[in-house]
């Protein structure tokens, strides 16, 4: 018996084995081949780099600067491009595993690749042509370091592919991931003020909003995929944490310059960092900036003319419906109608180790949007821009608009699903708009108020709305008589001063506008108010201002922690020591270590709407880990909060100031093995614009590592890093003679044979 015991032990084995080689290479040939643009065009784009390796792309076409692009940003960050290259394509996950498979589900939930195959071919040609030159871009780069490439036949990518990049991420500025994941796990949603939304019972046919009693939902088990914490693409700027800071100031109230700054808070690595490059072609479009991985322009910045820059808003963009199913589960009711679910199948790859895991799940949608079933029903969502693809080329005509009148008449179109537009020009005209493609939701249905802050019955067609409000509608500030606008994730009646500020009454409860305010909009107001003068030197001082307000979560953090019980002598001192801090995070103040440990949770109910920290928790664990790592309760700040990349030659470790939600923000950190704070969120790309009467524009920026961010063997891994800790800027070369003039280098790329 032996001998068939052993050969079945080799058959076992043999198939063991198969098995793990099938799962090590199936992703690839069951991937969709890639498919080039379809073009015979050949581009030509030179680039020249600065002393600190900035791009600045030339080219004769504007198709042949988005050409040299994507070569730029390749050469400086191919990793990261690749990355964004497989969520267009839902493949994400066989390069990061569970957290990239959730990206990949919700670029099928979503539609993303049926949005970009609809709305792609309706774009005005020049936009297809410029999208088409990026990938083409990044195919000549990937055919040219095939060692570099991560994922088999992830390239060659079409201009089609690129936009549904575009399609699948920029629904996650305004915080979609922070209801599809509490649907796909079935737990209760919260809203702006923290609250639990009620789930309606299934309506009968007579019933309306508000007729029944609201249950609440039931909390069950989340899928081993697509979890409830925010997804890894949320474009509301690293799991939810919204910053940015924006500045306006009019030539009257500078005593000089229209000035405009930028100061963006976005993740430091990763898809949605920002990457500096200027462009400049034939056909009249020059623009100084920064794009995210996956853009064949920038977002923000300036051109000859104008600028803007902007900052998260969170209007309530997103309303969800609870459906009528019937017994088989593949229908859902709709105005008496019984409707058939739309459904389909889809593999999700998943890398665990070298193994690639098939993981299918089903994804479905009905009249109102993509649906979410779990253990308390079916749910539909829908969402501000949704099936909308207008951006990509909304964009594009911002980057080359030449007066205030044409810019705001392309933001009018409402195809940027959100975000706030802070803007400057050289007419000395300065703006905040709300942009937001807020959905145009009536107020009452049949004589009964609707409560769009509740889930939704969705047997009510009267409930679907089809479109954005009007741009007319949004609240805007146009050249307001304080000389000043200013951002900071605020509500959108406090941005420009006692007299000029906007009313909250004067705007429709159901646009559902946030009210909610930062300490950095509460801090920022204030400054500029008190200003008399908003010059450059000023501004400086407003900018990098690490103080926090006594007020909002601040306060009530420091109220609760005066009233805790201390179980230790270290956490009583520590105790003792906040009711004594100077509410600065500025590395002065014996507290200030301690106070930067504290805030960040509480700033994070805040912001997210999760449960309330408690304070006494929270004293002994900050306690506990000063003592730990440092020996002390009051260790120098800079000690802490360090910036830190790479190891090797141009490795940097440099101390940071400013806190979570300061003007001068380190928002999110990595705690270290040593106990050292590792940045990795918080002012990102800083640009200070000025236009001065009849002198052309000059700009200045800086970033926290430098524009090789994953090339840890170039020059300009970390070359801004010892400006950036000491609030310094380094000059925007735009002009080309100034270029020219700070060349390191200088190359012209190809697709000619």
């Amino acid at each position: 018996m032996k001998p068939i015991f052993a050969r079945t032990g080799w058959v076992v084995l043999a198939l063991v084995l198969m098995v793990l080689v099938a799962l090590m290479v199936w992703e690839p040939f069951a991937a969709r081949e890639g498919r080039a643009p379809v073009t015979t065009r050949t581009y030509t784009a030179e680039i020249i780099r600065d002393d600190f390796g900035v791009p600045h792309i030339y080219g004769k076409t504007d198709a042949d600067v988005a050409y040299g692009v994507a070569i730029a940003h390749a050469e400086d960050d191919f990793f990261t491009l690749q990355d964004v290259a497989a969520m267009t394509r839902g493949r994400y996950g066989a390069i990061a595993g569970q957290d990239g498979a959730q990206v990949d589900y919700m670029y099928h939930l979503l539609g993303s690749r049926k949005t970009a195959q609809q709305e792609y071919p309706k774009l005005p040609a020049d936009t297809r042509a410029l999208f088409d030159a990026y990938a083409a871009g990044m195919n000549h780069y990937a055919a040219n370091n095939p060692d570099e490439i991560k994922l088999d036949k992830l390239f060659p990518i079409n201009g089609e592919d690129v936009a549904a990049g575009f399609a699948l991420r920029q629904p996650f500025f305004f915080g979609l991931a922070n209801v599809i994941g509490p649907l796909v796990a079935g737990e209760p949603l919260n809203r702006e003020h923290g609250q639990k939304i009620p789930m309606p019972p299934t309506p009968g046919p007579e019933s309306r909003p508000g007729d029944a009693e609201p249950i609440m939902v039931e909390e069950n088990e989340a899928p081993p995929v697509a979890s409830a914490r925010p997804l890894p693409v949320s474009m509301g700027e690293d799991g939810g944490y919204a910053g940015s800071n924006a500045f306006a100031v009019a030539p009257a109230k500078s005593g000089g310059p229209t000035i405009l700054i930028s100061n963006a808070h976005q993740p430091w690595r990763g898809g949605v960092a920002w990457y500096e490059l200027v462009v400049e072609s034939e056909e009249g479009w020059h623009y100084a900036g920064a794009n995210f991985p996956g853009s064949p322009f920038p977002f923000l910045g300036h051109n000859e003319n104008l600028g803007w820059t902007n900052t998260v808003n969170t209007p309530d963009m997103v309303d969800v419906y609870k459906l009528e199913m019937d017994d088989t589960g593949t229908r859902y009711r709709l105005d008496g109608e019984w409707r058939d679910l739309e459904s389909d199948t889809v593999t999700l790859p998943v890398k665990i180790g070298p193994l690639v895991l098939p993981i299918r799940r089903d994804v479905y949608r009905s009249a109102h949007g993509p649906v979410i079933k779990n253990g308390n029903g079916a749910f539909a969502v829908r969402y501000g821009g949704i099936g909308n693809l207008g951006s990509v080329d909304a964009y594009y005509r911002l980057n080359k608009a030449k007066t205030f009148e044409e810019w705001q008449g392309i933001l009018a179109r409402m195809d940027i699903p959100s975000t706030n537009f802070i803007y400057g020009d050289d007419a000395g005209n300065i703006a905040n708009i709300y942009n937001a493609a807020i959905p145009d939701r009536v107020a009452q249905v049949d004589g009964r108020t609707v409560d769009w802050r509740n889930v939704l019955p969705g047997d009510d067609s009267d409930l679907i709305w089809s479109g954005p409000v009007e741009y007319e509608r949004l609240p805007r500030y146009v050249n307001p008589a304080s000389g000043w606008v200013f951002e900071a994730n605020n509500n959108p009646f406090m941005d420009a001063g006692p007299g000029s500020d906007l009313s909250e009454a004067d705007f429709a409860p159901e646009m559902g506008i946030e009210t909610k305010n930062t300490n950095r909009g509460t801090r920022g107001w204030k400054l500029m108010s008190e200003a008399n003068l908003l010059d450059r030197a000023a501004l400086e001082k407003i900018k990098y201002d690490t103080v926090y307000e006594r007020g909002g979560y601040v306060a009530r953090m420091l109220d609760e922690v005066a009233k805790t019980k201390p179980r230790s002598p270290d956490a009583k001192k520590a105790r003792r020591m906040l009711g004594e801090w100077d509410m600065a995070a500025d590395g002065i103040g014996e507290a200030d270590a301690l106070a930067l440990l504290m805030i960040r949770p509480f700033m994070g109910s805040s912001y997210q709407n999760t449960p309330w920290p408690d304070a006494q928790e929270e004293l002994e664990r900050s306690t506990e880990h000063l003592m730990e790592h440092f020996g002390q309760l009051d260790p120098p700040m800079s000690d802490l909060l360090r910036l830190r990349q790479g190891k090797g030659k141009y490795a940097v470790d440099l101390p940071l100031d400013g806190g979570s939600d300061t003007l001068r923000a380190s928002t999110l950190w990595d705690v270290d093995d040593d106990g050292r704070l590792s940045v990795r969120h918080g002012d990102s790309f800083i640009q200070w614009v000025e236009w001065e009467a009849g002198k052309p524009v000059t700009s200045r920026s800086i970033q926290p590592f430098g524009s090789a961010t994953t090339r840890p063997d170039s020059p300009h891994y970390t070359d801004q890093s010892a400006l950036f800790v000491r609030h310094r800027l380094k000059p925007v070369h735009f002009w080309r003679g100034d270029v020219l003039a700070n060349a390191a280098s200088r190359k012209v790329v190809t697709n000619a044979r």
